[in-house]
């Protein structure tokens, strides 16, 4: 799978998130309407991600030095906090938007361009911030689960809101003409090698231990993506009863 902000990449997050949810929470993160379809690119993603990201990102992490690596993840991560902070705005979190403003300066000042978060390491933790999340503060509703070629786990208002997010993301509107928009798009695909070489093992070994790598996939993103959702709302998480996501249901 190759990227949305960049592809794959996203596991990063989700094996982060954990790999056990809810016994209440199970049917919900089960229900896909579009399975049939969702496997499909799954698998196509899969497959591309197999025979050409993980070697890619294999080869990038052989080559370039941890340090450099480091400085890259650095900058692309610089580059999405006007984004961010934006629509920390929108979202009305206003604390999170002077966290997000605060780090951007730093780092792009003292940081050098962003070549190092400087803002961490003094207490400006990142945030988080998309349109996506963005629509889901304001009450759209996600719409069915969806797989989306070379992009990886999505719904309609998160691949919507990614296409803004794309679209609003710099350098598209600092470069002119078609240039920027190709720069934009060289940093999501730099971004997404970046973080599959981070999680070569991680992944592996969800995908070595899952009785269902789809289903298994799926649970994460969702809960990921919830816990995202539910951070932007100002929501608590609440402890329940853990299950395992791919287990079959009772």
């Amino acid at each position: 799978m190759t990227g949305r902000r960049a592809g794959v990449a996203l596991l990063l997050c989700l094996a982060l998130a954990g790999c056990a949810t809810t016994s209440g929470t199970r049917d919900r993160l089960n229900d896909d309407p579009l399975e049939p379809m969702n496997r499909a690119v799954f698998d196509a993603n899969d497959a591309i991600d197999t025979a050409v990201m993980k070697p890619i990102a294999e080869g990038y992490r052989e080559v370039v030095p941890q340090f450099f690596r480091d400085r890259i993840r650095a900058f692309v991560d610089n580059l999405q906090e006007p984004r961010i902070f934006v629509n920390n705005l929108l979202q009305l979190r206003i604390n999170d938007a002077g966290f997000t403003f605060a780090r951007f300066y730093v780092n792009s000042t003292l940081g050098l361009a962003g070549l190092f978060d400087i803002a961490s390491a003094h207490g400006l933790p990142r945030q988080t911030g998309d349109f996506g999340q963005t629509l889901a503060v304001w009450g759209i509703d996600s719409g069915p689960y969806l797989v989306l070629p070379l992009v990886g786990p999505s719904n309609f208002r998160d691949a919507f809101g990614s296409a803004v997010d794309f679209y609003t993301t710099p350098p598209a509107h600092f470069v002119p003409g078609a240039t920027g928009w190709w720069i934009t798009a060289g940093t999501y695909a730099v971004s997404g090698i970046d973080l599959r070489a981070r999680n070569i093992e991680t992944l592996d070994q969800i995908k070595e231990h899952a009785l269902d790598y789809y289903a298994q996939f799926r649970s994460l993103a969702r809960q990921h993506r919830d816990g995202q959702i539910r951070a932007a709302r100002g929501l608590a998480e609440q402890p329940e009863d853990l299950a395992d996501p791919g287990a079959p249901a009772e």
